[in-house]
């Protein structure tokens, strides 16, 4: 799915009076951005509906310990209808949006079943008892699956119409919105608020001036400095979404992102123990450092539940800055003056607020109105009893998203691609986060200028 407009032809743009616009050419109005949009609200608003009206939606479980778990309610036979239905709900969903943009819905079906059926693979692999208590969660199998795919066999055209990681992800991080709470921020306190303020200021222009000593090009820059700063690659997608980055540097820095968090979630909690780093101390770190709140938990869980508690609400606060940083660099970068290959300055279009809007990613104002929604519209009991189903169904657009990144990434590249300076860059980062984050977690956390949380 393209996430240009196109011009409409002139022969059906307006009518004859010059004032209405023509189906077709609404249609091409609606980029990649606003259907994840649209997708998004049609499934945060159909859950809503639903359990306000006693109806129990019911998801799929992946959770096992033994063959006989697997056998009993993974593979069994009301499980398996349960996944087929929310794939075929997905397919459907995914096919309008698709076959509206001008995408071949069969060829897409046909892709769509089977990286959909690789998402539960990895759900499943996930959810395994011994697999999950290492912190390993269906993020990673499902980019080793998409990358063992794309890096084997040359993936047919069938396939390819289905590989759409940006549209994918984007549809989950509007309903990611519907967790980003004001309620999780007063929680958090100040402590939280000035360290996801501190962090994310700091590493993120610290990653850029890096970028810029090495001679790493700005798209690259500002996509691995969101990534290393904020969430990872949520923040990755939103920023790539706010520039209208290249799709092959955003699977570069989504594999680093993954690649990166594999060691830190083993290495981090036992620096905590070694280090005899108090809970509360250790869990503001993870939860500043690590960058989703699945593996924030896993990792604090190694530690101790003040550890994993003070993690998560850190974590939060940061999250928050997704919608903020698109803002800003979508701003920014609207007005930057570009330059050419050998640094020879280019004339510029005049920037303006027309500018701004068209290359301000869509998909953020659908996950900052479903934070505003959720925060302020709904009761706290609606929002708590919808949540476990929204979140469900957003890991499964995740999981989806992650398969056609892995298909997208190319081993090859992470040496190639700029002479893989962009890899030493977001490396190089992502251990000045690690040290930078700790520090601040000590003065925050560690009551020298403020009153120590209670997370207990």
């Amino acid at each position: 799915m393209s996430s240009r407009n196109h011009a409409a032809d002139s022969s059906g743009a307006l009518t004859d009076a010059g004032i209405s616009v023509d189906k077709k050419t609404f249609l091409q109005l609606l980029t990649e951005d606003w259907w994840a949009v649209i997708l998004g609200s049609i499934i945060i608003a159909t859950v809503l509906y639903l359990t306000s009206n006693g109806i129990v939606i019911s998801l799929p479980t992946f959770k096992w310990a033994n063959s006989e778990d697997l056998l009993a309610k993974i593979l069994s036979a009301a499980n398996l209808l349960l996944i087929a239905e929310m794939g075929l709900i997905f397919l459907a969903l995914a096919s309008v949006a698709i076959g509206l943009s001008g995408g071949n819905v069969g060829r897409f079906a046909g892709g769509f079943a089977l990286i959909y059926l690789l998402a539960i693979v990895s759900f499943i692999i996930g959810g395994n008892k011994s697999v999950s208590y290492f912190g390993l969660e269906y993020v990673v199998f499902a980019l080793l699956i998409g990358i063992a795919l794309g890096n084997l066999i040359k993936l047919p055209s069938w396939l390819k119409e289905a590989v759409r990681s940006e549209f994918y992800i984007k549809t989950g991080l509007v309903i990611l919105g519907t967790t980003i709470l004001s309620a999780d921020l007063i929680k958090a306190g100040l402590p939280g608020i000035i360290q996801a303020v501190i962090v994310v200021t700091v590493v993120w222009f610290f990653s850029m001036w890096l970028s810029r000593k090495l001679k790493v090009d700005d798209e690259f820059g500002v996509i691995l400095a969101s990534a290393v700063s904020i969430c990872g690659v949520s923040a990755a997608i939103v920023a790539a979404g706010a520039i209208n980055g290249d799709k092959r540097k955003l699977s570069y820095v989504t594999t680093l992102v993954l690649i990166m968090a594999i060691p830190m979630m083993i290495i981090l909690p036992w620096a905590v123990k070694y280090f005899h780093i108090p809970e509360v101390i250790g869990g503001a770190w993870l939860g500043g450092t690590l960058d989703t709140t699945a593996t924030v938990t896993a990792a604090g869980d190694l530690v101790g539940p003040i550890a994993v508690k003070a993690g998560v609400i850190a974590k939060f606060s940061q999250n928050v800055f997704i919608g903020v940083a698109a803002f800003f660099i979508a701003i920014w970068w609207a007005y930057k003056n570009p330059k050419s290959e050998d640094g020879v300055a280019l004339k510029a279009e005049r920037p303006g607020l027309k500018i701004v809007w068209e290359r301000f990613p869509k998909f953020v104002l659908g996950f900052v109105a479903a934070s505003l929604v959720f925060s302020f519209l709904l009761s706290p009991a609606t929002a708590k009893s919808v949540g476990p189903t929204l979140n469900g169904l957003r890991t499964v657009w995740f999981a989806i998203a992650f398969i056609s990144i892995g298909m997208e990434a190319k081993f090859s590249s992470l040496v190639k691609l700029q002479g893989g300076k962009p890899a030493f860059t977001f490396v190089t980062a992502q251990i000045f986060n690690i040290f930078w984050t700790l520090l601040w977690s000590y003065i925050l956390f560690g009551g020298y200028l403020l009153p120590v949380p209670d997370f207990k």
